[in-house]
């Protein structure tokens, strides 16, 4: 008999590891205990050999279904005497701050059994949990998680719920989030801020279906903030909800109560089912099917596009209404289109009711407000892609481990802002954190960045900031590097995109092999001063090189043109020809010669592919003004697809053919080819399904120039599943791919790209593509942009 060390490295907590662990251990009549360790979970065991052996290979084969175990190992110690197993704390308080933080979970499948049984002391309980499911995240206040660091910390265990998380064998063993009926959460419905109508759960319940039939809008708070839910299928309100949100167009996701359900009315892959039923429990995109397009009233919910946001319940009070209701719910993010979500109640108070008919609230409180997830699979080769990264996936990140030392802050972009803590070895990714331009948003991204700060109890050793100095999270970090007197390091922001990617494949100085990044987005400031967003990177040995780029076209008017695609037609069509009439037709005349002047002074450029997508789809008349980011791109992906769908993926060729020669992409060969296709009377699909096909080939073209099989890619422009499902199919096998599958191809994987160029110490060589370094805009053309605006 001897004692044995097991470590365990990469697990999250709140999952019910610790209590698998008790249950082994006096399975096997062990003794010892296990306790969370500043690098994972620690365990002390006397045994045998063959005994500490098979338990440690147990451990590993049949850890609870929601841990994740990076790396592990055992080893023979000095010997000391336990008389029983237990469950410990760290004797050391400051190592519980360095474990990884549990995201939320959704309800498990045991959990809602228990909802819906009227047999059980908990049928019909809104906030059921156990060690598998329930809030983990969002309701944390310190580390380690334990109940009193949480806002479960206010409702005491009554007597029954005491003897469940005692109880060796009870699924509650251990859990911190325990409750019922006697002791938990209480549910109240309210009409205004100034009354509570109902605090019955079975009156409420009952209420709400009522209302829903109505036709009413109601804010319902649910794990990560307030929800706002409505019938799908009645038009008026569905109008009515986007006229109070100020959301004229964009997709809204629907509520239904159970994945056969789903599968009636909507085609759904099995990998597009694993997502819908996991622990995550995001929204996917699904195509629906025609009895959904009978029942459902697609244009209002998504506009123009061809596939919808669904989601079944990720939490039990989500679970009764849905189920009650019987019928699909509007399910959106309870806030004005632009700001973030609402999470606290005296927010929701002062504030919903100005969207809202009615509001169901509670009396536990959320502390990291998050969004709902959103995740698309490609339709040809089933690639997974984050659309949006939070509630279930937020915020450790255990894919990579950081190799410093030292802990190393990230503040991440703009528009869709994160921020990356990495800390003796463990990585952490914020949720989204919405757009850096809205000062709501940006007091959300403090206020989660503080309470990460207070958290772990930690003062940063470095910090990490994009380029631009117009950015939020770029001012932010000098505030911080100034308060904790620390170094700012810079990092231009398609080289952190281009690290992500690395990073996330563990891509980096593994190999001193060449690869090469195509990293395409709608804007970042360059090394030159002008905005990039169309680029081809080198990598190898730890030194990033622009190899090459699409050829500048002017950028005016500011975010004017992020808004209006038929701006971004414009300055792209600049390029190569005389304007059409068409074009010419889409602007007033003061706006033309307004325009036409800042075009023919402009000092500031951009090698942007998100405008060129925006510029296409105003050629193609399908955007000319968009109302939230990236609807024009959606637009012109659906009308290729539609294209595609109905006649093959290699029906065209490429407006780049015999083109690219040297460093430069030549944007007007793309955008000449197309107005030469319009003016010749192409179909428009054809037009938008060539325009995809020309970036394929373009990845193909710079491969063999650059003499390279790996690729990477990153950017938000590779949120497009058209055309990743198309790079994928043509180029597989000939060329190693890497894509996004854990972060977002968008901004939110910026601050984790920054975090990864920095611990690596990646170098940047700009190869021979230099413009000159212009300043903004002089006192004239600022004068002319206000004309405009």
């Amino acid at each position: 008999m001897a004692t044995y060390h097991i470590h365990l490295n990469g697990i999250v907590q709140g999952v019910g590891f610790r209590p698998a662990v008790y249950h082994l251990a006096t399975e096997m009549d062990l003794k010892g205990y296990v306790e969370n360790g500043s690098d994972g979970v620690n365990v002390f065991i006397n045994a045998t050999k063959s005994e500490a052996n098979l338990f440690f290979e147990k451990l590993r084969l049949h850890a609870p279904e929601r841990s994740k175990i990076s790396s592990a190992s055992i080893q023979k110690i000095p010997h000391q005497l336990f008389s029983a197993f237990s469950i410990a704390l760290s004797k050391d308080a400051a190592s519980e701050k360095q474990v990884s933080i549990p995201p939320d979970l959704a309800t498990c499948a045991n959990c809602l059994a228990d909802l819906h049984d009227v047999n059980n002391r908990r049928h019909r309980y809104p906030f059921i949990t156990c060690t598998q499911c329930g809030p983990r995240y969002s309701i944390i206040n310190s580390l380690p998680y334990e109940r009193h660091y949480t806002s479960m910390s206010r409702f005491e265990p009554c007597k029954t719920c005491g003897h469940e998380y005692n109880s060796l064998t009870d699924r509650r063993f251990f859990s911190q989030s325990n409750s019922c009926t006697q002791c938990g959460i209480s549910l109240i419905l309210q009409k205004d801020a100034s009354s509570v109508m109902l605090t019955n759960v079975g009156d409420i319940l009952s209420k709400v279906k009522i209302l829903l039939k109505q036709g009413k809008i109601i804010a319902v708070k649910g794990i990560g903030g307030y929800i706002l839910l409505c019938d799908a299928q009645q038009n008026a309100t569905i109008k009515l909800l986007r006229s109070r949100k100020h959301r004229p167009s964009k997709p809204f996701a629907i509520l239904y109560p159970d994945i056969k359900t789903i599968q009636n009315y909507f085609e759904v892959s099995d990998n597009e089912k694993m997502f819908l039923t996991s622990v995550e429990a995001p929204i996917v995109l699904l195509h629906p099917k025609r009895l959904a397009r009978r029942s459902l009233a697609i244009n209002h919910i998504a506009p123009g596009l061809n596939r919808l946001g669904v989601m079944i319940p990720y939490n039990p009070l989500f679970d009764l209404i849905a189920r009650d209701y019987g019928k699909p719910l509007i399910a959106t993010s309870a806030n004005i289109s632009g700001s973030p979500i609402i999470y606290r109640d005296d927010d929701a108070l002062n504030y919903l009711f100005d969207i809202a008919d009615y509001i169901v609230s509670h009396n536990r409180a959320i502390l990291v407000p998050q969004d709902d997830s959103v995740v698309q699979v490609s339709s040809l080769t089933n690639l997974p892609v984050i659309l949006r990264r939070s509630r279930g996936y937020a915020p450790s990140f255990l894919q990579y481990q950081a190799r410093a030392d030292q802990s190393i802050l990230a503040t991440g972009a703009f528009i869709k802002s994160s921020f990356t803590l990495a800390l003796k070895g463990n990585v952490f990714v914020s949720q989204f954190l919405g757009s850096g331009e809205s000062f709501e948003s940006q007091l959300m991204y403090r206020h989660t960045l503080e309470h990460w700060l207070n958290m772990y109890t930690v003062k940063p050793d470095l910090i990490i900031a994009d380029k631009h100095p117009d950015y939020f999270s770029h001012q932010y970090a000098h505030d911080l590097a100034r308060k904790f007197s620390v170094k700012l390091k810079l990092v231009q922001h398609h080289e952190a995109h281009f690290a992500a990617i690395l990073g996330e494949h563990h891509h980096l100085l593994s190999t001193p092999k060449r690869t090469m990044g195509v990293i395409w987005d709608g804007t970042g400031l360059g090394h030159d001063g002008h905005i990039w967003g169309g680029e081809f990177f080198t990598y190898q040995n730890g030194q990033m090189r622009r190899c090459a780029h699409f050829d500048y076209f002017p950028s005016i008017a500011g975010d004017k043109t992020a808004l209006e695609p038929r701006i971004a037609a414009l300055c792209a069509s600049h390029l190569v020809c005389p304007p059409s009439r068409q074009l010419k037709e889409k602007f007033t005349v003061t706006e033309w010669n307004n325009y036409q002047a800042l075009i023919n002074n402009s000092k500031l450029h951009t090698s942007s592919v998100g405008r060129l997508f925006d510029a296409a789809a105003s050629l193609l008349g399908i955007c000319d003004k968009q109302t939230y980011e990236g609807e024009a791109a959606l637009y012109l992906q659906k009308l290729a697809e539609d294209y595609v769908a109905a006649r093959g993926y290699c029906n065209c060729k490429s407006y780049f053919e015999g083109k690219p020669e040297g460093d430069g992409v030549p944007t007007g060969a793309l955008i000449e080819g197309m107005i030469k296709d319009l003016q010749g009377g192409k179909d428009k699909g054809y037009i938008a399904a060539r325009f995809h096909y020309s970036l394929v080939c373009l990845v193909d073209a710079m491969a063999l120039r650059f003499k390279v099989t790996d690729i990477c890619f990153s950017g938000g422009v590779f949120q497009n599943t058209l055309l990743v499902d198309w790079i994928r199919s043509k180029y597989t096998g000939k060329y190693q791919l890497y894509f996004h599958i854990n972060l977002c191809p968008n901004d939110e994987n910026i601050s984790f790209g920054q975090m990864v160029y920095a611990e690596n110490n990646i170098t940047s060589a700009e190869g021979g593509i230099h413009q000159p370094n212009f300043n903004q805009t002089d006192h004239a053309l600022c004068a002319a942009e206000e004309l405009i605006n």
